[in-house]
C-alpha cells in the first residue's frame, strides 16, 4: 500500500512538473489565432510554421547563436579562473583564507540589478557594450565564484599525497595539473561547466541590458516579440521549447554527478 501510495505521488509530481513543458509544445505546433480562438488540449491541426519562422528569420536564429557563443565563452573563462583557485583554497592555507572562501559566495548572493549600472558604465567607456565579451565578463562575477566553491569541494576529496608523489616523481606542477590532477576530477569539472552554462543561458537582466542589436540573446528576443495582435503565443512557445533544448542536454551528460554538484563536491 505505502509503495502505491509513493509511486501515485511521484506520478502526481512528474504530471505537475511536466505539464507546462507539455502546454508548451502544445502551443508551438498551433498558429496564434488557433490559440487565441479555441482552448485545445492537443494541436488538431499541428504545424511548424512557428519552428519554420525561428530558423529562417536572422534575428530568431541569430539570438540562439549569440546566447551558445557567449554561453561558451564564460564557461570557458569561468572554468580556467577557478580551477588554480580552488586548487589554491584546497591545498594551501594562508591568512583569510575562510573569509575569502566565503566572500566569495556572497558575490554569488548579490542580486544582478547591484551591479548592473557599474557594468554598464564601464562597458560604454570602453565600447564594449552589445558584444559577447561584454556579457561573459558580467557573467562571470556570479560564476567564478559558484565554480571555485564547487571544484574546491572536488579538489578536497583528492588525497594530498598524489600531489607529493607526482612531485616527487618530477613532474612540474603544470604538466601535474593538467594530465593527473585534473582528470582525476573531471566528473566535477563537468558538473561546474553545467552549472555556469545554466546560469549564463537563462540570466537575462545583465544579457540584455549589455546588448542592443549584434549581440542581443535569445532571451531577449523572446521578450520583445509582439505582433499587431500582441504577444506571438505559438512563436513564443517554441521558442521555449529551442531554448529548454541545450540546458536538457547539459543535464544529460552530467546526470550522474548531479547529486555531488549539488552537494558542492562534499558527498
Amino acid at each position: 500500500m505505502k509503495i502505491k501510495k509513493r509511486a501515485f505521488i511521484l506520478g502526481f509530481y512528474f504530471f505537475i512538473m511536466l505539464l507546462p513543458i507539455y502546454w508548451m509544445l502544445n502551443m508551438s505546433l498551433r498558429t496564434n489565432a488557433d490559440i487565441l480562438n479555441s482552448f485545445a488540449l492537443y494541436p488538431h491541426n499541428p504545424t511548424l510554421s512557428n519552428y519554420i519562422k525561428i530558423f529562417t528569420d536572422s534575428s530568431w536564429y541569430s539570438g540562439y547563436l549569440n546566447s551558445i557563443l557567449y554561453v561558451s565563452i564564460n564557461t570557458l573563462i569561468s572554468l580556467i579562473t577557478a580551477l588554480p583557485a580552488a586548487y589554491a583554497f584546497s591545498r594551501y592555507r594562508f591568512l583569510g583564507d575562510k573569509q575569502v572562501f566565503f566572500w566569495l559566495l556572497t558575490n554569488r548572493m548579490a542580486p544582478a540589478a547591484v551591479f548592473l549600472l557599474p557594468f554598464f558604465q564601464l562597458y560604454s567607456t570602453f565600447g564594449l557594450i552589445d558584444t559577447h565579451i561584454a556579457v561573459a565578463f558580467a557573467h562571470c562575477l556570479f560564476n567564478v565564484p559558484l565554480a571555485v566553491w564547487i571544484l574546491e569541494g572536488f579538489m578536497s576529496g583528492v588525497p594530498i599525497e598524489i600531489d607529493e608523489t607526482a612531485f616527487i616523481d618530477g613532474y612540474g606542477f603544470s604538466r601535474f595539473f593538467m594530465t593527473i590532477f585534473i582528470p582525476l576530477i573531471r566528473a566535477g569539472v563537468g558538473v561546474t561547466a553545467f552549472f555556469c552554462f545554466m546560469f549564463s543561458w537563462v540570466e537575462l537582466l545583465l544579457a540584455r541590458t549589455l546588448t542592443t542589436t549584434n549581440a542581443k540573446p535569445i532571451a531577449a528576443t523572446m521578450t520583445r516579440t509582439v505582433s499587431a495582435t500582441g504577444l506571438d503565443w505559438g512563436l513564443l512557445a517554441a521558442a521555449g521549447i529551442l531554448t529548454i533544448i541545450p540546458g536538457a542536454l547539459v543535464i544529460w551528460f552530467v546526470r550522474n554527478h548531479m547529486a555531488k554538484g549539488f552537494a558542492m563536491g562534499r558527498v
